[in-house]
């Protein structure tokens, strides 16, 4: 079953003052299964970001059309998307976006709170997703009191709590170490195989991208290759470097 579907997705920024527009990307199509973890990955300037932003609702495309769960995004109003973001979409920033002002677990519930869901429910859920992954123990501390991994392990259970449709992630490991970078992805992997969580993550990150099941490359705002995991994550960091290698461009986190 596609969780996911675009369809000859176009974006083109119109120039102001009469100079050219610019075409970010240009005939995009792709889907993505339910419970299937796919990474995209390209050069700077490749369209990347701009296709995250369009998939999650922040962006509006051009051309073409974004299902989610058989809903088209492109046919939503205002009001409409704002709505679809916070019941069928979870987003994990590169930066966290944690309230400073609220504990770890109050920073999960936020979602709930806003959906006016009841204390206990709140409580349950919050309890359940922290304890998975293993942030419970911390969960009355504060975002500054806590690491840059713990925070986003905060920010993954905060993705989860309404059971999205699907979760986005935009350079989830940019901001970690090493050490915290492969404890989010392995997150993630967990979310992934025990959640059945359907997610597609960018990042310039090999390491990371090695997790997915999947991964699409994009140049120039348009869909260059793609790779499918086969055999052990080794294997696949190394068929992904081969594929940039191919792609050219930038350098690459290794």
């Amino acid at each position: 079953m596609s969780m996911l579907s675009v369809q000859d997705l176009t974006k083109i920024y119109n120039g102001e003052d009469g100079q050219r527009s610019t075409t970010a990307l240009n005939g995009i199509s792709f889907e993505v299964d339910k419970g299937e973890f796919v990474g995209i990955m390209g050069p700077s300037g490749s369209g990347k970001t701009t296709l995250l932003n369009i998939l999650s609702g922040i962006d509006r495309l051009t051309t073409g059309s974004v299902k989610i769960n058989k809903k088209d995004i492109a046919k939503m109003d205002k009001d409409e998307i704002a709505l679809f973001r916070r019941c069928e979409i979870g987003f994990i920033f590169q930066d966290f976006n944690l309230l400073d002002s609220l504990t770890l677990k109050e920073n999960v519930m936020l979602p709930l709170v806003l959906d006016k869901k009841s204390a206990e429910e709140m409580e349950n859920k919050a309890k359940e997703l922290m304890s998975m992954f293993e942030i419970y123990g911390i969960a009355n501390k504060y975002p500054y009191n806590v690491s840059g991994g713990q925070q986003q392990r905060t920010a993954v259970s905060r993705a989860l709590v309404n059971n999205p449709s699907i979760v986005f992630g935009d350079e989830p490991t940019g901001n970690l170490d090493s050490r915290s970078a492969r404890s989010i992805m392995e997150c993630f992997e967990k979310m992934n195989k025990e959640l059945k969580s359907t997610m597609l993550i960018v990042t310039h990150d090999v390491f990371a991208a090695s997790y997915c099941n999947r991964v699409i490359f994009i140049k120039d705002g348009r869909l260059h290759s793609q790779i499918i995991k086969k055999g052990d994550r080794k294997e696949f960091l190394d068929n992904i470097m081969n594929s940039l290698a191919l792609l050219g461009g930038d350098r690459y986190d290794i």
